[in-house]
């Protein structure tokens, strides 16, 4: 009997690792397991991920539904550390990311990139408006001057400031317009890359159909040549609305009359400055327009619009569209 109470407790001692190591296997399993499970987040989600410690990272994403418990997440991190240190950006999250795709996300992910649209044409003003909405952006920015920025689609990660935006555009026309000044064609009647910065700030805002911004620009050209005022609508509505708008007015024989040096209907040059951004077509078109002794121009009612040679022919072109419209 003494033989056999001391066997069986040699084989109860003996169960024990065995039980312990069992017990090892079922957890790593489960933790395994846990670890590639779907979480619980419901949809994908931008997520600011904060400079902190592992637990004020892992608090975050349990308020924003990316895991469930910071517990699991910490241990995941823990066991993960030789895959590299956790990332604080914006980061985006796919819904139902497991444990091991949000700790991929956190080490690899790149930044989530935001995107400012500046169209083409815009005043100084109205371009500092856009960047004051864009709420991804940070800090105050200080009025660009009209025609100083590119329009353009410009990506950037959050919390890059307004200024610094502002003056990648302003490097971008820069470069854009020194490239096309270098490059225009022959005995243009400008003198400066800045005179045609001005010029294109007046096509852009006359036209916006493509296939005539070069033969608006010819227009113009030629008409500088001769010595004849522009008599543009859109610098007209530029000084009545002391830079305000560029369009959208519909303008009075008081308005053409005013004394301001952007009225072109009374000055014979072109203006002091731009009355917009133009963007890298009206530029082009300015730098390279089309071969045409035209002289005159007006809507077709269409949003197009009728050239004319001869000021006889341009006003037969207005009596004609005033009797359609």
């Amino acid at each position: 009997m003494l033989l056999a109470f001391s066997l069986g407790m040699r084989w109860r001692w003996l169960l024990v690792p065995v039980a312990v190591v069992a017990l090892g296997l079922a957890g790593t399993w489960q933790a395994r397991r846990d670890y590639a499970a779907p979480g619980p987040l419901a949809k994908d989600v931008a997520l600011v991920v904060p400079h902190g410690s592992q637990a004020e990272v892992g608090r975050a994403l349990v308020a924003a539904g990316v895991v469930a418990d910071v517990w699991r997440f910490r241990a995941a991190v823990l066991v993960t550390g030789r895959s590299g240190a956790l990332h604080s950006a914006e980061l985006l999250f796919p819904a139902h990311a497991s444990l091991r795709e949000v700790l991929a996300v956190l080490r690899t992910g790149r930044p989530v990139q935001h995107r400012l649209n500046i169209p083409e044409g815009l005043t100084g003003a109205q371009i500092a408006l856009l960047l004051d909405r864009a709420e991804a952006l940070a800090g105050d920015v200080a009025v660009p001057a009209d025609g100083a920025l590119l329009p353009d689609s410009y990506t950037f990660e959050r919390g890059l400031s307004r200024a610094a935006l502002s003056e990648r555009a302003h490097a971008a026309m820069q470069r854009a317009v020194m490239r096309i000044w270098v490059e225009r064609a022959e005995r243009l009647p400008l003198r400066t890359a800045d005179e045609m910065v001005t010029l294109a700030s007046i096509v852009e805002r006359e036209t916006a159909r493509p296939e005539e911004r070069a033969r608006v620009a010819a227009v113009f050209l030629n008409r500088l040549t001769k010595g004849m005022r522009l008599q543009s609508d859109p610098t007209v509505i530029y000084a009545v609305t002391g830079g305000a708008m560029t369009g959208g007015l519909a303008l009075t024989r008081a308005d053409l009359a005013v004394d301001n040096p952007y009225n072109t209907y009374r000055a014979h040059a072109l203006p002091p400055g731009p009355i917009g951004s133009p963007g890298i077509a009206a530029l082009q078109a300015v730098a390279h327009p089309v071969v045409t002794d035209e002289l005159y121009f007006v809507t077709d009612g269409a949003g197009g619009h009728v050239f004319a040679r001869t000021l006889e022919e341009h006003n037969r072109n207005v009596a004609r569209w005033l009797a359609g419209r």
